[in-house]
Order: C-alpha cells, then structure tokens, then sequence
C-alpha cells in the first residue's frame, strides 16, 4: 500500500519510527514533512501536501500526525475526496456500536468503525497522546480494516464527497 506521512514538530519523531515501521511490513511511504525539526513550524504547510496526494490518487491512504491530531485532521478533510479521523487513545463504547446492536470489541473499536462506516482514507494521530506501541497498534488496525460496503454506509459516503451534498 502507498501511504502518504506528515507531521509538524510535535510528531517529528515518532512519524519518522512509524515509517521506519510501516516499510518494514512491506508499504510504499511518502514523507511530506517536515526534512528537519523545526520547534515552530506549521502542520497546514505538510499536512495540506499529504491530504492533495491522498485526494489525488497518488497515495491510497495517509497517515498524519500532530500533537492532538485534531487541527492535522481539520486540514485535511478541507480537501475533496479525503475522509481523515482522528485516533488520540483507547475508548470503551458505553453501549452499541451500529445499527445492528453489535457491541465493541475492544477500546480500538473506533478505529475500525472509522474503516468499515466511514471508508475513512486518513488517519489523524494524537502524537501527544500515545506512545509508539499505541501508535503501531493503532495502525495496524486500521490498515487492516476495510469498508463495509453496507449500502447505508456507500450512501453517506458518497454524500460526504459529493459537491452538491448540501454540507
């Protein structure tokens, strides 16, 4: 899989360990920075490089990273054709997680959700929040997670990344 990466200072560092890791089971990873630390630099001018390539086609998914991952995420998803969550740590569901009654399998179970309802094609990483076992873990999940394909799920997508859809 080809999987666009960007950060800013405040993941630097674990973004470069998940690449290392993500290459090591076999995927494609393009870096859009930052090349270098840089204490005060702005995630809009890396994450923005990362969300075009994802919305162009060039990568199937992104993943980026920022201290609460909540703006990276807010830049990304202004770009037509980007569906970027946010994942900043475990959470238990208090009750059903669908339409189905189904209930959770574990505290990772947003990430799939994020995955199977929302054919999410960017993941957002709270670099402040989890450690890099987290992270991995996290990843992995969600690498491994596929859209549902439940026509519910098909319809709203496809009014998500609809210019006429009103939102």
């Amino acid at each position: 899989m080809t999987i666009a990466l960007s950060t800013d200072h405040a993941g630097f560092q674990r973004l470069k360990e998940l690449k290392v890791w993500l290459e090591s089971k076999g995927h494609e990873c393009h870096d859009f920075g930052p090349a270098d630390y840089i204490a005060d630099d702005d995630y809009p001018d890396y994450i923005a490089q990362a969300a075009k390539a994802v919305a162009a086609g060039e990568c199937s998914i992104g993943i980026i990273m920022g201290s609460s991952g909540q703006g990276e995420a807010m830049v990304a998803n202004r770009f037509k054709g980007v569906r970027c969550t946010v994942y900043y740590g475990p959470a238990r569901p208090t009750g059903p997680i669908d339409a189905e009654g189904d209930a959770p399998k574990d505290e990772f179970e947003i990430l799939r959700l994020s995955r199977q309802h929302n054919n999410a094609n960017m993941l957002s990483l709270a670099a402040r929040f989890l450690d890099q076992a987290h992270i991995e873990q996290a990843v992995s999940i969600w690498l491994e997670t596929s859209f549902s394909e439940v026509e519910r799920h098909q319809r709203r997508v496809a009014k998500i990344d609809s210019e006429t859809s009103g939102i």
